[in-house]
């Protein structure tokens, strides 16, 4: 009995110690200036502070200005609504090379910046589909583009690869760009009917073509 008490007291004083030596080791660090981990919300508001991903945080915030823009009844809501697209367009081109250049890549702003391109872009083509500017045919296509490439760019994520940007991708983009700012400006511009009919034709094709490009490129994934 009085051995079983020993052994008791033995351990609880060896417990007793070890959390000493470590409030020890903790108030050493501490003095020594060593930074505790950084919180998950700490992280988070740093990840917004960096230009880059403030800029993807604007264009998410003009897309339901530009909807509610192009939804509208009032004389300039076309060109106001083509104005404000342009500048979350370019938002889209600034983040990435800003990012790149001052080396403020973040998860965040990975995550951020393709939600808040497909969200724009799905935006301006619905409202456009609903007032008939564009057919729907067009749409389908550029929407199941993008999930496919999502859906491709998620199975190569989990094995640790990410995709780069390419020509056609590039392409692509450009070429949406061109065709949204035509289809809503030859709503007020009807001279422009004819360049947004074309403009169709290129985006549809660049939309294609980088989708096979994609599946091509990266076709080991799902074969």
């Amino acid at each position: 009995m009085a051995r079983s008490l020993s052994a008791g007291a033995g351990h609880h004083r060896g417990d007793l110690s070890s959390r000493r030596d470590g409030f020890d080791r903790r108030r050493a660090g501490a003095a020594a200036g060593v930074p505790a981990p950084p919180a998950a919300g700490a992280a988070f508001v740093r990840s917004l502070l960096v230009l880059p991903n403030q800029l993807t945080v604007l264009r998410l915030l003009l897309i339901p200005v530009i909807g509610v823009a192009l939804s509208a009844s009032f004389s300039t809501h076309d060109q106001l609504g083509a104005g404000l697209y342009a500048i979350a367009a370019t938002t889209d081109t600034l983040d990435g090379q800003i990012a790149r250049r001052r080396r403020q890549v973040t998860r965040l702003g990975k995550f951020l910046d393709p939600l808040a391109d497909k969200l724009l872009v799905i935006t301006v083509l619905a409202v456009l589909v609903s007032s008939s500017a564009i057919p729907a045919w067009v749409v389908v296509v550029i929407v199941a583009r993008e999930f496919l490439i999502t859906g491709l760019r998620t199975i190569a994520a989990t094995q640790g690869v990410v995709f780069g940007s390419s020509p056609w991708g590039k392409s692509k983009t450009l070429s949406q760009n061109l065709m949204i700012g035509l289809l809503v400006l030859q709503r007020p511009y009807p001279v422009l009917h004819e360049a947004a009919i074309a403009a169709i034709v290129l985006a549809v094709t660049a939309t294609v073509l980088s989708g096979l490009d994609y599946l091509w490129r990266y076709r080991h994934f799902v074969i």
